[in-house]
């Protein structure tokens, strides 16, 4: 009876582990399944998120403006500090008075660079249009003077022309009357939302701004309140992982940002530079979305390089084929020298994690996605080297990747890796030995019997 209690508990003991494993799992999987199904099914549950989305978009945009402002006001606080606290006697009010400057400050550039930025692209553009307008009837005449030169030579081309004019006519005819003009009230719609839309925007920014400049003024308030609210929900352990994890990723984020509008401003001068002496049309307007849409890692360049050459092809064929080879230069340069000087080791990523970033954070949330993936994916994926690498640690195994490329076999008692080819070598002297000291055991055996 003691016997069968004594098993009796020692099954019971032995189970209830896999049970909370199994119940953990199956808690899981509900709330995952939960979860799915209200955001997949439940519309209004997408339509409270996107409602809020509206709702906080100024708060957002200034919280995102005070973060871009931020290396600026601390460079000039950095400067402007000590020749304050020299004049003036109290430290605080020099303080104060510092940081009211260095906001404005900061407030002043990222508006003339917004300026300059639109003062450079606006005529530029309004000047591109209009010589397109004024050259493209000329275009059109020359292109149909060859075409009907070229078809009146060949009569089954003229034939064959004329037969599929004539049903790109009806088509159009039919597309007027069935698609677009049943459709005209709904484009003017459309056309009436986008301007309503763009006037929010505009109002959501400028309300932005005025928060990003409260924000300014009181960062470390913010960044002490919120330390202080991590320490109090979370245990000790956790509060410093998580603040440590926040502080890695303001270093990642920075350090990608700040070196990749560098790295696009010097990209653009250089290209105006360039184009300037290669004596291309729309050298300025090209310029600026070149260093524009570099800031996209990977593909932003090729983004910005595809309706710039189709711009410069309209003006000049061959000047738009010099262009394509020089943005290609351009663009290897910047990959291979300029790109990996300023920008280094920021991100710790290797180029194929950078392409999987890119194409993951644009396929989810666009342009947007495509510059904050890389940067958001590296503090992901940093994260999760830093949890394999504490694994690794109490398990007493390497960290190095290297150590794992010949890896077959963990020998658990002394942590160490064995090659199964040396494995197979000791097990065969190993069974060799063996065999000798049985067949050694039986020749004895033989021996003494011969001798009795």
């Amino acid at each position: 009876m003691e016997e069968q209690k004594n098993t009796n508990e020692k099954v019971n003991w032995n189970i209830r582990p896999y049970l909370a494993i199994g119940l953990t799992a199956f808690l899981v999987i509900v709330g995952s399944l939960s979860f799915f199904f209200l955001i997949d099914r439940y519309h209004g549950f997408t339509a409270i998120v996107g409602k809020m989305i509206g709702i906080l978009q100024p708060i957002t945009i200034g919280l995102v403006i005070a973060y871009l402002m931020t290396p600026i006001v601390n460079f000039e606080e950095r400067h402007l500090l000590p020749l304050a606290q020299k004049k003036m006697k109290d430290p605080q009010k020099a303080k104060k008075l510092v940081r009211v400057v260095s906001v404005l400050g900061a407030l002043i550039f990222f508006v003339l660079i917004i300026a300059v930025l639109l003062l450079m692209v606006i005529p530029e553009l309004y000047n591109s249009i209009n010589g397109m307008i004024g050259t493209l009837p000329k275009q059109v005449n020359d292109f149909m003077d060859w075409l009907n030169e070229y078809v009146s030579s060949d009569s089954d081309i003229s034939s064959y022309l004329e037969v599929g004019l004539t049903k790109a006519t009806e088509f159009f005819e039919n597309w007027a009357k069935t698609d677009f003009l049943p459709q005209t009230k709904n484009i003017m719609v459309g056309v009436t939302t986008g301007v309503i839309n763009a006037v929010r925007v505009l109002f959501n920014v400028l309300v932005g701004i005025i928060i990003s400049i409260y924000v300014l003024m009181s960062k470390e308030e913010f960044i002490g309140q919120s330390k202080k609210l991590v320490y109090a929900l979370l245990p000790g352990k956790t509060a410093n992982a998580i603040i440590h994890t926040v502080h890695k990723s303001n270093e990642i984020f920075g350090g990608f940002i700040s070196g990749k509008l560098l790295d696009s401003l010097i990209i653009g001068i250089l290209c105006f530079i360039c184009l300037y002496f290669m004596n291309m049309p729309y050298a300025v307007l090209v310029s600026v979305i070149v260093g524009v849409t570099n800031v996209i890692p990977f593909f932003g360049p090729y983004l910005g390089a595809i309706p710039s050459a189709i711009l410069i092809m309209l003006a000049s064929p061959i000047q738009g084929v010099y262009f394509i080879i020089f943005i290609l230069i351009l663009q290897q340069f910047d990959g291979n020298i300029l790109g990996p000087a300023i920008l280094g080791e920021s991100t710790g990523l290797s180029s194929f994690w950078v392409v999987f970033a890119i194409l993951v954070g644009g396929g989810i949330f666009g342009i947007l996605g495509m510059i904050i993936g890389v940067p958001a994916f590296a503090v992901i994926f940093y994260v999760f080297r830093r949890t394999v690498n504490h694994i690794l640690r109490k398990k007493a195994l390497p960290l190095s990747s290297e150590e794992y490329v010949s890896a077959e076999k963990l020998d658990i008692e002394n942590h160490t890796f064995i090659d199964y080819q040396e494995e197979e070598a000791s097990e065969k002297k190993s069974d060799k030995k063996r065999k000798s000291g049985i067949l050694g055991r039986k020749l004895d055996a033989r021996k003494g019997k011969k001798k009795k």
